[in-house]
């Protein structure tokens, strides 16, 4: 099979690709090019990589949020919710970054 990227070399089966995630490495099946050295994994080997990601609490998965502001004293306070709380990581001592991107704010553990 002709490689999608360069469309030069062809694919051969190999079982070495490695998948990086948030600092954990995955050795997976796939394919890669004989000329550009493009990876391929298989699908149903990242699909195991996926779901054991999920399990280890590493895989970002899609989240949007509402909350109501809340006042103390002359701030306004943003709630997280418990189970956030317990994913990040987050304590009182956490210091974070807050970046305005345009009208939204970015809030990232630093």
């Amino acid at each position: 099979m002709k490689c999608p990227l360069c469309e030069k070399g062809i694919l051969k089966k190999v079982d070495d690709i490695l998948m990086e995630i948030e600092g954990y490495t995955f050795v997976v099946k796939g394919d890669r090019c004989d000329s550009c050295g493009g990876e391929f994994p298989l699908g149903e080997e990242s699909q195991r990589v996926i779901k054991i990601a999920r399990k280890l609490g590493i895989w970002p998965e899609p989240m949007k949020l509402y909350r109501h502001l809340s006042k103390s004293g002359g701030s306004l306070v943003l709630r997280i919710p418990a189970d956030l709380e317990k994913q990040l990581k987050l304590s009182e001592e956490t210091h974070v970054e807050i970046t305005k991107v345009g009208k939204k704010l970015v809030i990232e553990p630093t």
